[in-house]
Order: structure tokens, then sequence, then C-alpha cells
């Protein structure tokens, strides 16, 4: 699409948010801010029934046409004819659109441009797409393809700090910056969807008067005995009780087990030629192994080399004559696909089993995977390597799962687990901020206290949290270190506006920075946009009962090579008033992962061919493969598709967890040891009165690193604050609030 044709349709977009882009030399991509509406093309928005029941359709996403695994005839066994509950939309509101972008926070049920919200407002309970959902990444699309926004207009608000980025490392800079600025002190968030938590989301879903949750995003605190001293501090400000609410979420996590439900493996005939379930998960040792491979559709010589690497026996030294550094240097820098084909000389089709295994935290297989990493987090194949242990005061001791953060692989039994995942801390963080936003004063109370979202927005409050607002700009108003205020941009309702403050924290992407804040160095730009998010997907199902997983004895079965890579039921934790199911009978919401990869490719392009499948696929497709799936994984439990799914909420993440650096694709010292020349350290430097705070920053995908980073952020931008009164006022005392 040329420039012409891409502003003529932002032109019709205008009707509707009167949005206005004008180019700024490269034009509007192919995709058209964000690739879901193209020029010339009508959309549609055809809801299945008159209640909240709606399903969002774009130009290539006919309901008649195939898509995924499964063809159209099996559509109506699956229940693709079934409406379902998808409030993409504020209450369903049904919508005919032809030609022009809706986008919810261009509803006037979303709110007015004074920020108001209506108590009915409540993006929590919203299925379909949600995540990056419609209307979130739009705006950022188009900046990133050349637009600028023309007639912004000027709010006259002024705030001391502005806060880009509403996600936990956002919330977190707010939090530090009122509770240490002095009294008096207004902070403004600012975010582009419609709820905050950034990836610590919640979902709620009803069925017959039974309200359940469960995270749409970050799942939980992971070992917060090891957090910082400034994490744990900020967790118990907020008022969580980390002992006591840790004994609480362990007290749940053996709630299936209780029930005798255990681990299966689903083998799905497209990757392993015929579909079966396989209850347990191996065995103790190469017989117990052996045992539980035979009754898998694998052929006999991918069983017998997969015995083989869990036999401590049958494993050699591959690297013999190398020393224990000279051994693990050497696996740093091969996968562990290529160590199972290379060295343990396995059947190429053992790559299937084990492929998915590092997703969960890598978002890559294991052609991306290090084999020193594997060999840290307890792969089989290296038992006869007499590799030294990690000391566990060693800087090698997080090469592992925790390589990318800071906590220990040594001890996971301090891993907090709240019903909504970490949207609890976010939630609890707004409570700190606006009291009344929260109704309550406890953790206990929080986790069903509805939020009212009328009130993180208004005139008079020390913070506010503005939501539907995508930033453009962010500048100095003169020279970036003798600036007294920096001015920001933003896109709300399709209207550009702007805001003043004396000091910015860029809590958003590092890889969107550059293209906010043009006016910094080249140098501090390549690093920002250095790494590459990890895509994700985390999808809830609300099921009307369990029973098909009781009645096959399991809580969760993984499946090698599907669409999602497995399906487990919610976490059963219970604090204050909240009952999670606890009953067969009783509705579940189940939670399934989905990774996108590109094996064969270098991990960043897997990684941008992630996002792209994730952005052009259509909730329908995402529908038929959730469907598709759990019939034939639960079939023996007599689960029914079309009859058992009552909503479906995808969270889609294109831009997921941080980027991490690891051995095969990065310096080695910057994966294993973590210096100061390492991209993210380099790309979060002060620039004047704008600082950076996210898990970017980190190259960590861990909450305790978001909190850690805003806290940084916050500390260098009050230095700033404290200078510039020393020089104004011969003082440099920050009042006390």
């Amino acid at each position: 699409m040329g420039v012409k044709r891409g502003l003529e349709a932002v032109s019709r977009w205008s009707a509707v948010g009167h949005m206005k882009i004008v180019s700024r030399g490269t034009g509007l991509s192919q995709r058209c801010c964000a690739g879901w509406l193209p020029a010339g093309r009508p959309y549609t928005i055809a809801f299945r029934s008159a209640s909240n029941e709606g399903l969002f359709r774009g130009p290539h996403e006919s309901a008649g046409e195939s898509e995924g695994a499964v063809s159209k005839s099996q559509d109506r066994d699956l229940g693709m004819h079934r409406g379902i509950t998808r409030r993409d939309f504020v209450n369903g509101m049904g919508v005919a659109v032809t030609g022009a972008l809706i986008t919810p926070d261009w509803l006037s049920a979303f709110g007015s441009p004074d920020g108001y919200r209506p108590q009915e407002y409540y993006p929590p309970a919203q299925t379909g797409m949600r995540g990056s959902h419609a209307g979130s990444f739009e705006v950022a699309h188009a900046l990133r393809d050349g637009g600028a926004w023309a007639d912004v207009a000027d709010t006259r608000e002024h705030y001391d700090c502005v806060v880009v980025g509403g996600g936990l490392s956002g919330l977190s800079a707010a939090y530090f910056f009122l509770a240490s600025a002095g009294r008096g002190a207004r902070v403004l968030v600012l975010d582009n969807h419609d709820d905050f938590g950034g990836h610590a989301k919640r979902n709620e879903m009803t069925y017959r008067g039974r309200t359940l949750m469960l995270n749409g995003g970050t799942s939980y605190i992971e070992s917060v005995g090891q957090y910082s001293t400034v994490s744990r501090t900020m967790l118990a400000a907020i008022g969580i009780d980390i002992a006591s609410a840790t004994a609480t979420s362990n007290a749940g996590m053996g709630f299936y087990r209780s029930l005798g439900l255990g681990n299966a493996t689903f083998f799905a005939k497209e990757v392993f030629g015929e579909d079966r379930l396989v209850m347990g998960r191996g065995g103790s040792g190469s017989r117990g192994w052996a045992d539980w491979l035979a009754q898998t559709p694998l052929s006999a010589d991918v069983r017998g080399d997969i015995a083989r690497l869990y036999d401590d026996a049958a494993n050699p030294d591959y690297m013999s004559g190398l020393s224990d550094v000279d051994k693990k240097e050497r696996l740093a820098r091969i996968s562990y696909r290529d160590f199972l084909l290379d060295l343990a000389k396995v059947h190429p089709d053992v790559i299937a089993f084990f492929d998915d295994r590092p997703k969960g935290s890598f978002c890559v297989g294991i052609d991306g995977y290090p084999a020193l990493y594997g060999w840290a987090q307890g792969y089989p194949g290296f038992q006869g390597m007499n590799l030294e242990p990690l000391p566990r005061v060693s800087p090698l001791t997080h090469i592992g799962g925790g390589q990318h953060g800071r906590e220990s692989e040594w001890n996971h039994g301090d891993d907090l687990y709240f019903p909504d995942g970490n949207a609890t801390v976010a939630r609890l963080l707004v409570r700190a901020m606006i009291p009344d936003a929260l109704p309550g004063h406890s953790l206990d109370d929080s986790i069903t206290s509805r939020l009212a979202y009328d009130r993180i927005d208004r005139d008079g409050s020390d913070a506010r949290v503005r939501l539907n607002s995508t930033v453009v700009s962010v500048r100095h108003l003169g020279d970036p270190e003798a600036a007294r205020e920096v001015e920001i941009t933003y896109v709300r309702d399709g209207r550009a506006e702007k805001v003043r403050a004396d000091h910015c924290v860029m809590a958003c992407y590092n890889g969107v920075i550059p293209h906010l804040v043009p006016e910094m160095s080249d140098e501090q730009s390549a690093a920002l946009m250095y790494g590459v998010k990890m895509p994700i997907v985390y999808t809830n199902v609300l099921l009307r009962n369990w029973t098909a997983f009781t009645n096959l004895g399991i809580s969760r079965a993984t499946s090698p090579g599907m669409y999602h890579t497995g399906v487990n039921l919610g976490r059963s934790v219970q604090f204050g008033d909240y009952q999670p199911s606890t009953s067969p009978d009783d509705p579940m919401i189940l939670h399934m992962t989905r990774v996108p990869c590109a094996p064969g490719h270098p991990k960043k392009e897997q990684h941008r061919m992630g996002r792209q499948d994730l952005l052009d696929a259509s909730f329908e497709t995402f529908e038929r493969n959730i469907r598709d799936q759990l019939g034939r994984t639960l079939e023996g439990g007599g689960f029914d598709p079309a009859r058992d799914i009552e909503a479906i909420t995808v969270n889609r993440w294109p831009h997921g967890y941080a980027y991490s650096y690891d051995t095969l694709n990065d310096p080695i010292e910057w994966a294993l040891f973590a210096p100061d020349d390492r991209p993210c350290v380099v790309g979060s430097r002060r620039f004047g009165r704008i600082s950076i705070a996210n898990s970017d920053a980190a190259a960590s995908t861990h909450t305790d690193s978001a909190i850690d980073e805003a806290h940084r952020a916050v500390r260098e931008q009050l230095v700033v604050r404290s200078r510039a009164r020393h020089t104004n006022s011969g003082s440099d005392l920050i009042p006390s609030r």
C-alpha cells in the first residue's frame, strides 16, 4: 500500500474516531497499522445471538472457512455453530461496520474525554481475543510505519511524573514516585490497553451465577524468597504478607493430587501417527520409562532411545578428555537438539518428544535452547559426563531457567500463586495509590472486590491511570540535560492529546521507545532495539464441569507438537471469600499455552515470526483448534466440545516475555555473568528527565525484575528532582510525604 492509499484508509477511520495521521515519509505498511484492517476491505462484526455472544471477523475469516487442523465438515461436531460468551466489546454490544476502524475505546460506553468511565466498564469479564486486543496496538503500529498526528489537543494537565505503560513496572514506578516525591506530588499512568497490569491481567468468567478467575498473563511470583529487598518490601507495603500468602498458596496446590489426579501425555496423530492419551509420565530409571513408553504410539527405535537417555548407566561421557569448564563451555554453544542428534545419536523422531519442553520459559524449542541449560534443568542424557554441580554461590547458578532472572533454581517451594496470577499485585498497587478504586483493606478482600474503573482517572487525585491511551511522542522541552519539562503526546478515542510533566518514566517495551523518543542517541536506540520480545498465548476455557478429567484420572495433559502445548485445570487456591472449583460437577476454567515457533531459524527470527503468527491468527482459528484439541484429548472421559465449552478467552501476547540472553545467540558473558555492557543496561540509561523501567531493562521475564527496574528509574529521577531543587532553592532536601 502506498502512502496515498494508506492515508485514504485512515481518513475513513477518522469518520468514527477523529483520528488524523499524516505521512512522515515512509508511508503505512501493507498491514496498515496492525494487519487487521487492510484498506478497501470490508469488515463485519457478526453476533451469533442477541446476548453477549459475538465474533469479530475480518476479510480472511469467513464463518465457513477452514483453518488449522480441522476441516469445516467437523465444525458442527466441535460446536463452532454454538453461541458462546465472547464479550469482545462492552456488554457484547452488536455493531455492524463497513470500511471503518472501530475499537473498544472509541465506543461511548468506554468513557468520555474527561477520563470518566462508567461502572459497567469492567475489562476482566471480557472474553474473546484479549491480551493485545483490537484497539491496543494499531496506533503504535501506525507510528512504527511512519504515521504522525496532527491537531494535538493540549489538555493543560501537568504532573510531577508521567509513567508510560501501566504494567507491573509502570504501576510500581508510580507507587515509588508517590511514596518518595513529597506531599502533593501527582502522577499519571498512561496505557494503551483497556485494562491496567500489562501482562498481569485477570480473566473472570461466570456460569450459572458462579464466578471463577484465572491469570490472563503473568502466572505467579517465582521463588519469592530470592526477591530483592526492594521487591519484598514493596509487596509487603501493598498488603502481601509473603509468608502467610505463600502458605495459603501452597495449601491449594496439592488439591488435584489429593483427588488422585495426575499427569498425562496426548500423542497427536499429526505428529506421532495416531491419537493416544497415555497416563503418567515415565517412571524411575530406564525400566520405568520403558514400561511407560510401551503404551505410546512411538516406534521401537524411538522408545529405545528415550529410555536410554533416562538410563544413568547407558549415557557415556560424550566429551571425554575435556575439563569440567571446557565441557560446560561446549555445551553452552550447542543446542539441546544438536546434543541429542550429534552426541547422543538418537533417532530423529525423538526430537518431537522433547521439543516443547523449554517453550514455557524460553518461548523456543530445543533447537534454540542451549544444551548447558538442559543439563542445569535436569534434562536427560548428561548423566555420564561427570559435570560438577553448580555451587549455590556461583554466578553460574542461574544458567538454567533462572539465567534470565535472579530466582534460584534450588528451591521453588516458595512460589506464590494467586487465583488471578500476578493481577493481584497490579490491583493492590492501584489500591495503594487510589484507595477507593478497590474496596477493602486486605489481600484477602482484594481478590473478590470489584475494582471501580470509573475511579482510576479522576480530577484531583494524586494518582491517575488513563487507559486506552497510546503514547506516540515523548520529548524534552529544550535541551535534554537542561530541560525542566517533558511533553507526552498520546492518542485516545482517536484523538491526539498532550500533557506535560517534570519527569517521565518509560515503562513500555524497549523496542518502542526509540520511536517515541527519537532524540535519543543512536547508541542508546540501537541497544533498546537489540532484543526481540518473546510471543506467547495464555488461553482460558470455561467448562460447565470437569468430570472428563476425573473420569480419566488426570489434572493436566501435555500435547507435544500440537497448537497448544497442553491443557491443565485451573489452580485451586483459596484466598478470603474466593472459592475455586472443588467438585467435578462445578464449572471450571482450563488453562492452555501456545508458543508459536519456527524451528530452524535464529531465535530472534523465531520470535518475530511467532509474533506475526499471533497477529495473523483469527479468533476463529484459535477457537477451532481449542475445540479440536480438547475434544481429542479428553474424548475418553466423555468430553463433548460442542456441549461442554461455555466461554473462551485467548490472551494473545505478541510482545510477551522480555528478551533474555542465552549462550547460543548472544555473547556467552551476557548470558552467564550479566556485565554492564549488555544492551539492556546501555539502553536503560537515564536520558535527561526520562528514565526507563521495564523487565526488558533487566533482560528478565520475572516480576521482581520489573519492580527493581522501576525502583531504579524513579531513583534516577528523584536525583534529578533533588538537584533541581537544590539549584533553585539552595536545599537538596526532598520533603517527606
